[in-house]
């Protein structure tokens, strides 16, 4: 006999508010069904009403641990629909930006999968790891959480100790690599918790439409850093980390190798960090009619912005934004089937949602 479990919109299992309706046999999930839309803000209408200087602030608020993705690739657009090319140092500092943000990112959802897991002694390691990283942050932009730095034609604020933000890139490879990655790759704890747990083939991946790490996780190799490269990413030497099993571990997996990754690409942008300008210096921008798109490769996954503007106009007349968790979410559905019940907080979990942006 079959029974239905709901899981939020509002659990402490959950990250963010959505429902998880799991139909049951035993303990067993032999269905699902997913429901969003508990929190709607209303951000690409009210986009619609601001300037240009206005909406760079305001979506940078569409997500508070990737607030800076948000801009850039806004930014991407808008510098699209007015022909400006930022100059070559604004460009490294946004390649710096999104891969410390990307670290951030990662160590967050290290932390609150250990968690999870009941592996509270990993949560704090990793916790400890990320104040690190959000100290650097905070040290170039004066802000833990919405850095403020891109605007159209480069950066606001530029980058005046490089040899800082290497000491603390350092100190995090050596913690990936003696602690956090041995510990979730032997602990017995991890392995019996997320190895063979919530299976994402790589058909299912393809079928699903899955981006950013949980793609990667279930063997498919795509990375918009590589595949059409953005800011300065073009002269930057990285591997893209797959795995072909699909399960949590993978998913884990990936983005650790990922926190290597980004500690590879710092050490080459901080060391290659040109001179000159971090802007173009404009303050009036000349848009022309039409609709612009940018495409970057967030924490989670592929962002796409699309603009349209109409020339004479000081505010957008359509702003639309698809985050990696829209893409990702369906296969939530395909994760939990046939998996264990206590098992199920930890799968979606694996995918790092974030439906507040989702919902926006």
């Amino acid at each position: 006999m079959s029974y239905k479990i709901p899981m939020g919109p509002y659990h402490p299992a959950l990250e963010e508010p959505y429902k998880l309706d799991l139909i049951c046999e035993g303990e067993t999930v032999c269905d699902s069904q997913l429901r969003i839309g508990f929190n709607f803000r209303g951000i690409e209408h009210l986009a619609e009403t601001r300037n240009y200087f206005q909406v760079i602030a305001l979506m940078e608020r569409v997500c508070g641990i990737c607030s800076n993705i948000h801009t850039l690739t806004l930014c991407q657009a808008m510098e699209g629909l007015t022909g400006l090319t930022p100059p070559p140092r604004a460009q490294y500092i946004r390649v710096i930006m999104a891969e410390l943000e990307r670290l951030h990112s990662h160590v967050l959802w290290a932390g609150i999968a250990a968690k999870l897991m009941g592996f509270k002694t990993m949560f704090m390691t990793c916790f400890e790891i990320r104040e690190k990283v959000m100290d650097v942050l905070c040290a170039i932009s004066g802000n833990r959480v919405n850095y403020a730095m891109n605007r159209i034609g480069g950066v606001n604020r530029d980058i005046s100790d490089p040899q800082a933000i290497l000491k603390m890139v350092e100190a995090l490879e050596l913690e990936m690599a003696h602690t956090v990655i041995p510990i979730f790759t032997t602990s017995k704890t991890a392995i019996s918790r997320c190895a063979n747990v919530g299976v994402l083939t790589t058909e299912k991946a393809i079928s699903c439409g899955v981006v950013g790490p949980t793609a990667r996780a279930s063997g498919l190799g795509q990375d918009i850093r590589r595949a059409a490269p953005y800011a300065a990413y073009a002269e930057m030497e990285f591997d893209v980390p797959v795995q072909p099993a699909g399960d949590v571990t993978a998913r884990l997996l990936v983005r650790a190798l990922e926190i290597m990754e980004s500690c590879k690409i710092l050490r080459q942008a901080l060391a290659k960090l040109p001179p000159g300008e971090i802007n173009t210096g404009d303050d009036k921008f000349p848009f022309t009619t039409g609709t612009a798109t940018s495409r970057v490769e967030a924490p989670r996954g592929e962002v796409i912005y699309s603009v349209s503007w109409k020339e004479g106009s000081r505010t957008p007349s359509r702003v639309h934004v698809r985050t990696p968790t829209f893409a990702n979410m369906p296969a939530i559905h395909w994760m939990v089937m046939g998996a264990r019940l206590a098992d199920t907080p930890l799968i979606q979990a694996s995918i790092d949602p974030c439906y507040s942006c989702t919902d926006r």
